[in-house]
């Protein structure tokens, strides 16, 4: 893997849109882009976890400690989506589909401030601007994606060590619950999925702990690649032959030690592959 970009203490949520890349530095404090030139690191009062871009090319992010999501105005993340009557703890992840329906990660309680563990759930906002509970009983909710053109909706169960599938109904819900991906059989005990993106041939899974990205289907590993001693937090593809991902590096530390010092560094690192691609 080739450098793309460094600079960040802890990169969440890549996107690629129109020829650029955008993440959430969640640790940092910022937005980072290059949309419009060099690479650069945006402060930010409140700042984003996961991001998605809407239908019509805007940019929104899952505001991590105010429990709405926000689109981006150019200069701060105007409020989108009030999700404070659903929400119960930290924005994860987001993913949306093609028609403007956005599946967020609601992860239950706030790791960083030492509170104890308990399950998270999945928040639906419609296109409409509807606000509703997709799915409760998720253990540390992170990475999103669809697959079978968006008949289903996979979520990285971070604490599970697997991703989980669930079927999309009609009207949003997620119902048959079940097993895609044993990420502690698949990859290695160490894996703990964060950062997910679907492709034609798969989903490829940042691991962190694991120190693998891996692309995976349904109960079978395909590929990996092995980070060395850095610890691979989320990925996205451009749509062609090339995956990013962001790697952090812990200078030694334990991972939850490096978090509380503010430790972490963060580089965006570029994979080509020939199964990068979209699945759409």
């Amino acid at each position: 893997m080739k450098t793309y970009a460094a600079g960040m203490r802890w990169g969440e949520g890549p996107r690629w849109q129109r020829g650029a890349l955008w993440l959430s530095d969640t640790q940092g404090g910022k937005l980072w882009t290059d949309h419009d030139g060099p690479w650069r690191g945006i402060p930010l009062d409140a700042v984003p976890n996961g991001l998605w871009f809407l239908p019509d090319g805007r940019l929104v992010g899952a505001m991590m400690h105010e429990r709405r999501i926000g689109v981006w105005t150019g200069e701060r993340f105007a409020t989108y989506a009030d999700l404070s009557a659903v929400a119960t703890g930290p924005l994860g992840d987001m993913v949306g589909d093609p028609h403007g329906n956005l599946y967020v990660d609601d992860v239950g309680f706030a790791a960083h401030a030492g509170e104890p563990p308990r399950p998270g759930r999945l928040v639906r906002v419609a296109a409409d601007g509807s606000v509703g509970v997709a799915t409760e009983d998720v253990e540390f909710p992170n990475g999103l994606a669809f697959v079978d053109e968006g008949r289903t909706l996979l979520v990285a169960e971070t604490a599970r060590q697997r991703l989980t599938a669930f079927t999309v109904a009609d009207d949003g819900a997620l119902t048959d619950r079940r097993t895609y991906a044993d990420l502690a059989r698949l990859v290695g005990g160490g894996a703990r999925p964060d950062g997910i993106w679907a492709t034609r041939d798969g989903v490829w899974v940042a691991t962190t702990t694991g120190h693998t990205v891996a692309l995976v289907r349904e109960n079978e590993l395909v590929t990996s690649v092995d980070t060395g001693a850095l610890l691979p937090i989320a990925c996205c593809g451009d749509g062609g032959n090339r995956l990013f991902v962001t790697l952090a590096d812990a200078q030694g530390l334990p991972l939850g030690e490096a978090l509380a010092a503010k430790a972490m560094r963060t580089t965006v690192a570029l994979l080509q592959t020939t199964k990068a691609g979209n699945a759409g």
